[in-house]
């Protein structure tokens, strides 16, 4: 008799799923390769040139995109991405399917693996991730989880080499709780080659296994509780909200009072490079961890780097459903 509660196995030839979980679980150079996919087939798309030629890379494939939180970019460029491959997407919420009335992830993920090419997973539980990755025949993307938010890092890092060039051996810095965005900003750190500096309370701190597993890889990351000590001569300055979508009121009260210390405004800034660049995932609270004079002026490239999630993850989708063809999906 086989075994029923055995994970499921690709159907193709390459029994090796491509996920797309946290930074740290792909090296390097796959990493690069998608963000120099990324990089051209935004050019063709500026320059006009969809669908594809001489093809559309991913037309007939099905992308089902799983939100379990309310959803803006992830969503939208997600759902856009695949459909300027090619392909198409269905967006599903656990109140509209039986996972929302105790069906399990397990059997959710071999049924929907038979329906659809690949999954986007938002959630806030991270072990539904890690199920999900699990039971699936079909690769699973990490659109975010409490834990991490691999492709907000990729757009990040998109964005800033389109601005001031490589990557490799810059400084970037965080300032704010030591939240799922800086804990995928340390895995980049250590797979891109640039060195991050993170300002955070001593009860904030990032989460440690990521820790150690970047002190392993000999990552250079350095932790203060200064967000001055932080963003002097830093190449890019990093934050997002200090209020988690369920936050109580009175949780929220404690976490602003803890975190005004690590607001960026223009004298936090002023320390940064001459050139440096402020990102934020967003939604942002202005007047919380960035005031307005820095989310709207010269340093921010917020809305590029949001338009960026689209890119990147048109990257990320390359990789994960292109097969042996993916890296030419951006050339002649």
């Amino acid at each position: 008799m086989s075994d029923v509660l055995s994970p499921a196995v690709s159907a193709s030839s390459d029994t090796t799923l491509r996920h797309f979980l946290d930074l740290k679980d792909i090296d390097a150079t796959t990493l690069r390769q998608i963000l120099d996919v990324a990089r051209d087939i935004k050019k063709m798309q500026q320059n006009r040139r969809f669908p594809l030629h001489p093809r559309t890379p991913l037309a007939g494939r099905t992308l089902g995109i799983i939100l379990s939180k309310p959803s803006t970019r992830t969503r939208v460029s997600f759902e856009v991405g695949i459909r300027q491959l090619g392909g198409d997407a269905v967006i599903l919420s656990p109140s509209e399917m039986q996972l929302g009335r105790g069906e399990t992830i397990a059997d959710t993920g071999r049924v929907l693996s038979r329906f659809v090419d690949s999954l986007v997973l938002r959630t806030g539980k991270t072990e539904s991730l890690h199920a999900l990755a699990k039971w699936s025949s079909v690769p699973v993307i990490n659109g975010l989880t409490p834990s991490s938010h691999p492709v907000q890092i990729l757009a990040d890092i998109l964005t800033f080499e389109e601005k001031r060039g490589p990557v490799k051996g810059r400084t970037f810095a965080w300032t704010g709780d030591g939240n799922n965005v800086l804990t995928s900003l340390i895995e980049g750190a250590v797979r891109f080659g640039f060195t991050l500096r993170a300002a955070t309370p001593p009860d904030m701190l990032p989460h440690q296994p990521t820790l150690e597993w970047a002190a392993r890889e000999g990552g250079k990351i350095e932790w203060t509780q200064s967000p001055q000590d932080a963003v002097r001569g830093a190449d890019c300055v990093i934050t997002d909200t200090w209020i988690s979508m369920s936050d109580s009121q009175d949780e929220a009260t404690s976490r602003i009072l803890k975190l005004e210390p690590y607001r960026v405004d223009s004298r936090l800034m002023a320390l940064a490079a001459p050139d440096a660049l402020f990102m934020h995932c967003l939604p942002a609270h202005i007047g919380e961890e960035v005031t307005q004079d820095v989310f709207e002026g010269k340093h921010s490239v917020v809305f590029d780097e949001a338009e960026n999630r689209l890119h990147a993850q048109k990257g990320i989708l390359a990789w994960a459903m292109g097969g042996a063809d993916w890296l030419s999906m951006g050339q002649d």
